[in-house]
């Protein structure tokens, strides 16, 4: 038997504390953490089988099709899916958008390269636009109000991510998600991504594929206040602002020789003044909520 015969043998050891963005931080209700941190950890065990470098791509889709089985009980049990599976079952809720997950993580395994942002945006439809579909669905939000722009926020969630990592992820896993078309308008090309500072061609690309971030939280900033829940509302605008500052910065700093993210105590003074705003909107909620009911109607 392999010693890589299972997903949890193939984990990293990264939790939700060590990721870019607040994952089920204190502001969620305790009702309903433990669901979204067994949703987060089932995902970072496909994801962490996706970027495993000693799989064979094979070998990835194997696990993580043995992960969908388990999930769905079409196969054996595994470890890392019986916590959310019970969630899933406890709450009445399908497999959906976990299974949409590992569905982004075989395209992981397969391709390590995008041609332009469309292509781009349709890995973010399985591997960041099902999260916040999920988060929702735990607190029994209004699908049609809210998936449209939770799934720009996310999208830009993770295209920022892919900038921060840009140079890691070329390094290591020859994976390159920094579209084919945008290096080409800038004459840069995908060796950059190796040198350790970031030549102006790449710096113009990443600057392009920041602003498409920025614009992406714009449609997404309505949400806060289209959010039934208090107490999500100000989890998703203190991420909301959090990707804002990232995005500018990404705009201003080399993400291969330069730390993008601002420290801990920046972080969280950004995370409050957005939860201070959000509250401070909150007695308009409903006069918001129907002004963005109107406007998709008309």
């Amino acid at each position: 038997m392999s010693s890589l015969d299972s997903a949890t043998a193939t984990r990293s050891g990264k939790g939700h504390r060590d990721e870019n963005f607040p994952v089920a931080s204190h502001l969620i209700h305790p009702r309903h953490r433990g669901a979204i941190l067994a949703f987060y950890n089932f995902v970072r065990a496909g994801d962490d089988v996706a970027d495993h470098a000693a799989l064979s791509p094979e070998r990835k889709i194997e696990l993580l099709d043995r992960l969908a089985d388990s999930l769905t009980g079409a196969g054996p049990s595994d470890l890392e899916a019986e916590p959310l599976k019970r969630e899933l079952a406890a709450r009445a809720l399908p497999p959906r958008h976990a299974l949409e997950l590992l569905d982004a993580f075989r395209m992981d395994a397969r391709k390590n390269r995008y041609a332009n942002w469309d292509e781009l945006i349709h890995y973010c439809r399985y591997s960041a636009m099902p999260v916040g579909r999920f988060v929702l669905d735990v607190h029994g939000e209004d699908p049609a109000r809210v998936w449209g722009p939770s799934d720009a926020i996310c999208a830009a969630l993770q295209i920022i991510n892919h900038l921060q990592d840009c140079g890691k992820d070329f390094a290591g896993l020859d994976r390159v998600y920094i579209p084919q078309d945008a290096l080409d308008r800038h004459d840069a090309n995908v060796a950059m991504l190796g040198e350790a500072k970031a030549p102006p061609q790449l710096r113009a690309v990443i600057r392009e594929l920041a602003q498409k971030c920025l614009d992406l939280l714009d449609e997404g900033a309505v949400l806060p206040d289209l959010i039934d829940d208090v107490r999500l509302s100000l989890e998703i605008a203190a991420i909301h602002r959090l990707a804002v500052v990232l995005a500018k910065g990404l705009t201003e700093r080399d993400p291969l020789s330069e730390k993008v993210h601002h420290g801990k105590a920046a972080f969280a003074l950004t995370a409050l003044g957005a939860v201070a705003a959000t509250l401070a909107r909150r007695p308009f909620r409903g006069r918001t909520v129907r002004a963005a009911a109107q406007g998709s109607r008309s």
